[in-house]
């Protein structure tokens, strides 16, 4: 149970996301389709406080002492993202969306996807499940990539019987 929790929380960290938690759910013995189901959830819960909130606590935070850097930068990237992916995008923004979403690189998950979707006023429907469908991808191909990655390792580094 414990090792199912630290994947669950690795899922919900900005930039690390799904894309870091299936492999180490992976690389710690557990059963792929447990760990994509968790790191779905996981990566998915911030999704609607991102939503409503991250705009407006970022704006606040912009002019703070400690905190004002970090918040801009935040704030820049998520209008960068945003600006991006309406310009190459057009009309097929939830496409654009999805895919940006499902690219699993660091910086493309959830986190930014949603951040965006606000910047670009989406609505909130529409950006939840374009994220869900790029998160689902992003699963997909790091579950993937994992089985690939560990399976490789294990059958180089493992004694032989």
């Amino acid at each position: 149970m414990y090792k199912y929790l630290i994947v669950f929380l690795i899922s919900m960290i900005p930039i690390v996301e799904l894309r870091g938690a299936i492999p180490v759910g992976v690389g710690m013995g557990l059963p792929l389709w447990a760990c994509y189901v968790i790191c779905i959830i996981g990566n998915m819960l911030p999704v609607p406080l991102i939503y409503f909130f991250a705009r407006k606590v970022l704006i606040w935070g912009k002019d703070k002492k400690y905190i004002g850097k970090f918040f801009t930068w935040c704030y820049e990237k998520g209008e960068h993202g945003g600006e991006k992916l309406k310009a190459k995008a057009g009309k097929g923004l939830f496409i654009a969306l999805m895919l940006f979403v499902g690219i699993p690189l660091p910086g493309t998950g959830a986190w930014t996807g949603t951040l965006a979707a606000s910047f670009l006023d989406m609505g909130f429907k529409k950006s939840v499940i374009a994220v869900m469908c790029g998160v689902l991808i992003a699963g997909i191909i790091m579950g993937l990539a994992s089985m690939g990655l560990f399976g490789g390792l294990g059958a180089i580094f493992a004694p032989k019987a």
